[in-house]
C-alpha cells in the first residue's frame, strides 16, 4: 500500500506543475499587452510582471526542490528524484527561451524590415517545442515511476 503522506506529496507536485503552465500563461499574456504599448513601451509595468513571475517561478522551484528531497530521503525513491531534477534543468532552460523569444518579438515588431527577425522567432519556437516535448517525456516517465508500488 503507498502511504497518503506519499500520495499527498505526489499530488502537490502535479499542482506546482500546474501552477508554472498559469505562470507561464500570464508572462506569456503580460508580454503581449507590453508589445501592444509600442513603439514607447510602458517597460515599468511590464517590469513589475517580470519580477512577479520570477517570486512565483522560485516560490515553485524551492517547493519542488523540497519535494525532491523528501522523494530521495524519506521514501527512497531516488528516481522520481532524478526526474525532478531533469525536469527543473529543462523548466531553466525553457524560461531562459521564453525570454529570449519575448526579446525576439520586439526586435521583430520595432524592425519590421529585418526578416531576421522571423527567422529567429521560428527557431525560438522550434527550440521551445523540443523543450516541451521532453518536458512531457519526464513528466510521463515521474507519473508512471511514481505509479509503481514498491
Amino acid at each position: 500500500m503507498v502511504p497518503a503522506d506519499f500520495k499527498a506529496l505526489i499530488q502537490r507536485f502535479y499542482q506546482l506543475q500546474s501552477e508554472r503552465l498559469e505562470t507561464y500563461q500570464l508572462f506569456e499574456e503580460g508580454h503581449e499587452a507590453y508589445l501592444r504599448t509600442g513603439p514607447h513601451y510602458d517597460f515599468d509595468h511590464y517590469r513589475q510582471l517580470v519580477h512577479e513571475v520570477t517570486q512565483a517561478f522560485c516560490g515553485i522551484s524551492k517547493e519542488v526542490l523540497e519535494i525532491k528531497g523528501k522523494l530521495h530521503h524519506e521514501f527512497d525513491r531516488p528516481a522520481l528524484s532524478e526526474h525532478i531534477e531533469k525536469l527543473q534543468s529543462k523548466e531553466k532552460e525553457k524560461l531562459e527561451l521564453t525570454a529570449k523569444l519575448q526579446l525576439a518579438r520586439q526586435r521583430a515588431q520595432d524592425h519590421p524590415e529585418d526578416e531576421g527577425c522571423q527567422e529567429q522567432i521560428q527557431e525560438i519556437k522550434h527550440e521551445i517545442i523540443k523543450n516541451k516535448e521532453a518536458l512531457s517525456e519526464i513528466m510521463q516517465d515521474f507519473k508512471y515511476d511514481s505509479e509503481e508500488v514498491d
